[in-house]
């Protein structure tokens, strides 16, 4: 009998965490010395799209579909009306060692605690510092991990040890070690919590599959 009520309280909690993971979009800007970009996730259970956002257009350029219990991910061209499926890239490799730590600084970002994780690689004379709220975001750790992008800011994220669960940076800035000079900064700048549809994170029916020769 006692097994049986273990084994409902523990479906219970698993019920209740699943239910408390993060549902919504998330917009955030991409700054760098030469552009700055604008993009926003919308976040369902284990599906998220990722829209990226035109400066002079201000209308969605690109996107992409992750389905993260599958480890698929499919990009769309709204222009072309084309999707097809995105093939991860190997990650480069990194030079020295990444030395990741957790800082004793708080900061308030849209609203929410973050805490200051820091990742410092000699050699590459870089140095990100993360603010990492940790509200649900079980999405983002894996989106990163199986997008595998070649920028910095994203291969030092996966390099982060004992990383809590369910954390996302908020703001995160990349600068070099020996003058301190900001190479790029990522910061979330709307948080939007509620339902989102199902429609929003399906490629539309009249999209054609893009196939490569």
């Amino acid at each position: 009998m006692n097994k049986i009520k273990l084994l409902v309280a523990s479906l219970s909690l698993s019920v209740m965490a699943i239910a408390q993971s993060y549902e919504g979009s998330i917009e955030f800007k991409m700054e760098t010395s030469k552009d700055t970009t604008t993009n926003i996730y919308y976040v369902k259970g284990n599906n998220v799209k990722l829209d990226q956002i035109g400066r002079k257009s201000g209308k969605v350029e690109g996107s992409f579909v992750f389905d993260l219990s599958s480890n698929e991910i499919r990009f769309v061209n709204p222009i072309r009306k084309v999707w097809g499926e995105h093939k991860s890239e190997t990650a480069p490799m990194i030079k020295g060692t990444c030395v990741s730590t957790k800082g004793t600084n708080t900061k308030m970002v849209q609203g929410q605690k973050c805490i200051e994780y820091i990742v410092k690689n000699t050699e590459e004379n870089t140095q990100i510092t993360y603010w990492l709220a940790n509200n649900k975001y079980d999405f983002f750790a894996p989106l990163v991990k199986i997008w595998n992008r070649k920028d910095k800011q994203s291969i030092y994220f996966n390099q982060i040890k004992d990383l809590p669960k369910g954390s996302m940076p908020l703001l995160s800035e990349e600068k070099t070690i020996s003058d301190g000079k900001l190479v790029s900064k990522l910061e979330v700048s709307k948080i939007s919590k509620g339902s989102i549809d199902d429609s929003k994170l399906a490629i539309p029916s009249e999209y054609k599959k893009f196939e490569q020769k």
